[in-house]
């Protein structure tokens, strides 16, 4: 199958990275997505970001879930304005905004430690074309799991420590693709027109699966472990399990 190849594509991606969730109106999501994958990849990365992936949620049908990065702060400040000022946002974002019940469930988040980060340099995008051609397969792409660590304040560097040292090695032996680790970002939201969600203290890793099966016997493998200490989370492990639409880079 032919891909679409751009310039974003070709390096690794963002120093800081947005984990955006959308809780959408019922049976909306389909909508959200076609639209997105049409008109806001190429016209976001157009100002500087790279759009890094977006899911479809499997256990909450009305969710819509993306990721996006930017150079640094300044740049994401710079990317909002011009995307978010611009025509492609004024033409469209009616039809956006009357898919979404929130849109203000934002983390900022940086690579938890060096090649922490997202790596696309050798992904490649389906064009919008081939995108509808695929979604008519209606198949399962693939599984991207998200686990969202709420840690007390100040705890994210020896957490992300220790994670590095002793779960790695566990993903790496079971076979999981370990897509990226990621500490919450507390510099200032440099865009407030655009919410975050300040004060989190979080500590996020990213698996990719090819299949359930794949998937199904990591969980098994992790319920019989013990995970990196317990004592440093405020509240239990949120996890995203999902799966990338057909123009997601991350997959």
């Amino acid at each position: 199958m032919h891909l679409a190849r751009n310039e974003t594509s070709l390096r690794p991606a963002s120093p800081v990275v947005e984990l955006r969730q959308y809780t959408l109106k019922p049976g909306r999501r389909e909508t959200l997505i076609a639209l997105f994958d049409r008109e806001f990849v190429e016209t976001q990365e157009a100002t500087g970001m790279t759009v890094i992936g977006q899911f479809r949620d499997l256990d909450r049908h009305d969710m819509f879930v993306w990721l996006r990065g930017f150079e640094d702060m300044e740049a994401r400040k710079d990317a909002l304005t011009a995307f978010y000022g611009g025509p492609v946002w004024a033409k469209h974002r009616d039809a956006a905004n009357a898919t979404m019940i929130d849109s203000d469930d934002v983390l900022l988040l940086r690579p938890a430690w060096k090649g922490a980060g997202f790596n696309l340099s050798r992904l490649k995008r389906l064009t919008a074309t081939e995108a509808e051609n695929q979604s008519r397969n209606s198949r399962l792409d693939g599984i991207v799991e998200i686990r969202i660590h709420h840690l007390r304040p100040g705890m994210e560097a020896g957490f992300a420590e220790r994670f590095q040292a002793e779960a790695v090695p566990q993903l790496t032996a079971n076979g999981v693709r370990l897509l990226g680790a990621f500490i919450s970002e507390h510099a200032e939201n440099t865009f407030p027109r655009l919410p975050v969600r300040a004060g989190e203290n979080v500590f996020i890793c990213v698996t990719g699966f090819d299949d359930e099966t794949a998937h199904a016997r990591y969980s098994a493998a992790l319920a019989a472990s013990r995970e990196t200490t317990q004592a440093d989370r405020t509240r239990p492990v949120e996890t995203l399990r999902l799966t990338p639409t057909a123009r997601s880079l991350l997959r």
